[in-house]
């Protein structure tokens, strides 16, 4: 049925699958797998480039000619938005929201390069406060006679989960059907929800593990299974899922968009025994959690471990200050 669901081309896939032997043997894991979507192309690369081949040819079909979209300062989503849109033709237009806006460094700076128009709201970067200056802009839009399509915070809707389900058919005809442990970040949901759903029907012995960057686990199973359904409906597949078994940690982040030293240490780790770049807000995060749940024995050792790199390497450049001293 995926195969029915019409996208168009953003990420160059497949992504590579490559095994990590020195980071696995650090941190005692029989097998690591770095799967690199950090390699997908669209704006240096990153998980969002599956995704918005779903969303854009819904906004191709609807006619649309600006796409709105929300995120912070550093918004790995709304700079991959952007770039879309420019190789599509099509107009963009973001609504930032967070503390620093006084140097163009890391995403930013390519927000502005691709030539996004900008809305700021500095120090409020709530959903909702986002979301609604979002729909108003809409309106304006829509006012002057414009086609304008808003897309949520992280392009996270069951349509566009649906390139993690594609994803998972990738990931099963790379390394087989074997048992495996499924490490990613988690931030707006859709890409676990797809994670999730793909491994129910291509790797049905896989088990995934979220590491949220900003939500607690309650409110990451909630949405995350109110994703699952989107998805399972629009693939027209029967489906058994309880906010029980979507297994999250939330205890390697502070706030959104705020680095920390443990996942400042994953950074340097996986930078030092893998030349493998990360960044602080999304992939350092999920790294930490990866390290500190194989060292508590929460991941099997004796299986199989991927990690699914979603990118954010133009991130690293806006926190040159931090590792300063390293």
């Amino acid at each position: 049925m995926i195969d029915t669901i019409h996208r168009v081309r953003l990420a160059i896939l497949p992504t590579p699958l490559q095994e990590a032997h020195r980071l696995a043997g650090h941190v005692g894991l029989s097998k690591l797998f770095i799967k690199r979507d950090d390699q997908t192309g669209l704006a240096m690369g990153g998980n969002k480039a599956r995704k918005l081949e779903y969303e854009f040819a819904e906004i191709i079909r609807q006619g649309s000619d600006v796409v709105l979209t929300v995120g912070g300062p550093q918004s790995n989503h709304a700079v991959m938005t952007a770039a879309a849109a420019r190789r599509l033709g099509l107009d963009v237009k973001l609504v930032l929201g967070g503390p620093d806006f006084t140097e163009y460094q890391g995403n930013l700076l390519l927000d502005v390069l691709y030539g996004a128009e900008i809305r700021y709201l500095k120090d409020d970067d709530t959903n909702d406060t986002l979301a609604a200056a979002m729909q108003e802009w809409v309106r304006e839009l829509q006012e002057s006679g414009r086609k304008p399509y808003a897309l949520p915070i992280g392009g996270s809707t069951g349509v566009g989960a649906l390139g993690y389900v594609r994803a998972m058919r990738e990931l099963a005809e790379q390394l087989g059907q074997d048992p495996v442990q499924i490490v990613l970040a988690v931030g707006s949901c859709g890409t676990l929800a797809g994670t999730i759903l793909g491994t129910r029907l291509y790797l049905p012995q896989a088990r995934v593990i979220g590491i949220s960057v900003s939500r607690t686990s309650e409110r990451i199973a909630s949405r995350t299974l109110e994703i699952i359904r989107e998805s399972a409906q629009l693939l027209e597949i029967p489906l058994e899922v309880s906010g029980q078994s979507i297994e999250t940690y939330d205890g390697y982040f502070q706030e959104y968009g705020v680095s920390t030293a443990s996942g400042r240490e994953a950074i340097l780790l996986s930078a030092r025994l893998e030349g493998l770049l990360l960044d602080p807000i999304y992939t350092g995060k999920a790294m930490a959690g990866l390290v500190d749940l194989a060292r508590t024995g929460i991941l099997d050792k004796t299986i199989p471990t991927v990690f699914i790199h979603t990118g954010g390497l133009p991130i690293l450049f806006a926190f040159g200050r931090e590792f300063q001293d390293v």
